[in-house]
């Protein structure tokens, strides 16, 4: 029995790029009517399209099967398991050993992509934070200031703390690497908060057993995308997840909603409402990957399709030696 995918409207099924490139963004827009999330993976494809600066951006290629949380959890142990990669990650303590908490959400992930890229590209485990950082996310659409200024404080707190543990299965080894991101605390100490300090420290050095296997597990994305997604944790973990496999399959695969759930579905008892969240959240990732080529089967899953990588293979080698 042949397995139709699901329907859906056009500008959501990987036309959108067409519809953009033959009609305008225009036509795009009106195509999408008033469908929210169709409206923003318009704005999202159309703001890639239209990128010719190409910048590369780095993450550890492990985050592409084992991620960080969405939401705030009260565990002070964070597992995911990705099959061939799993991730534990521990809460820090503070000076009255008190767990810090686990790292979480977009802001979480956008500051580890600053850290991972910067130290890619400069091939040193010290990262330049000060003004790099906030002009860097304030051109991913963060502006370190106002309402989000707490929120960055706070992820840098905990990223800054944490420990991490990968695990890397093959059928006859798991090879286990510990460490943390950060050897140094991302933010200067303030003792007193009435008064004015820097949000971040001049610089910081990463972790060296972290930044050793970031040198040799490196993933190339493209910062465009990113910043159209910047907001999205599961789009960007979703995202960094599709451009590690689809550009290493040699045929199509399926996956099912089950295994998805797995891994992707943290939060989620039911596999139902999983799977509300989850395709529009996929579609904005599919968005702002034009090269994508994926199904959504509604009783199966997703279809990966053979693709062509988000970052051209020149520009993969050069981000990869740095």
């Amino acid at each position: 029995m042949t397995v139709q995918p699901v329907s859906a409207p056009p500008m959501v099924m990987g036309k959108i790029h067409q519809l953009i490139t033959s009609k305008g963004i225009d036509e795009a827009r009106r195509s999408a009517g008033a469908d929210k999330n169709a409206r923003l993976c318009v704005d999202a494809a159309y703001g890639v399209l239209c990128d010719d600066q190409a910048q590369v951006g780095i993450a550890h290629a492990g985050f592409a099967m084992a991620a960080l949380p969405h939401k705030k959890v009260q565990e002070s142990v964070w597992e995911r398991d990705g099959g061939q990669v799993k991730l534990l990650v521990e809460s820090g303590l503070d000076s009255e050993r008190r767990p810090i908490g686990i790292p979480y959400g977009s802001i979480a992930r956008m500051i580890l992509l600053y850290l991972q890229t910067q130290a890619v590209r400069t091939r040193c485990r010290d990262v330049e934070l000060g003004s790099s950082m906030n002009a860097w996310l304030t051109a991913m659409g963060i502006p370190v200031g106002g309402k989000t200024y707490q929120i960055v404080r706070e992820q840098s707190r905990r990223i800054s703390r944490c420990r991490l543990t990968f695990f890397r299965r093959t059928l006859t080894t798991e090879l286990v690497t510990n460490g943390a991101f950060v050897r140094d605390a991302i933010m200067p100490l303030d003792p007193d908060s009435s008064r004015q300090v820097p949000l971040w420290q001049d610089r910081v050095r990463l972790d060296e057993g972290f930044y050793q296997s970031l040198i040799e597990h490196p993933l190339p994305l493209r910062e465009a995308a990113i910043r159209e997604i910047s907001n999205r944790s599961m789009s960007i973990d979703l995202y960094i997840w599709l451009a590690y496999r689809l550009h290493a399959l040699r045929h199509p695969v399926e996956i099912g909603w089950q295994s998805l759930h797995r891994q992707f579905g943290d939060g989620y008892k039911e596999v139902r409402f999983f799977r509300r969240d989850f395709l529009p959240a996929l579609r904005l990732a599919l968005a702002v990957y034009p090269e994508a080529k994926v199904d959504i089967v509604d009783q199966v899953g997703l279809i990966l399709n053979p693709s062509t990588p988000p970052i051209p293979m020149s520009s993969r080698m050069i981000a990869a030696r740095g």
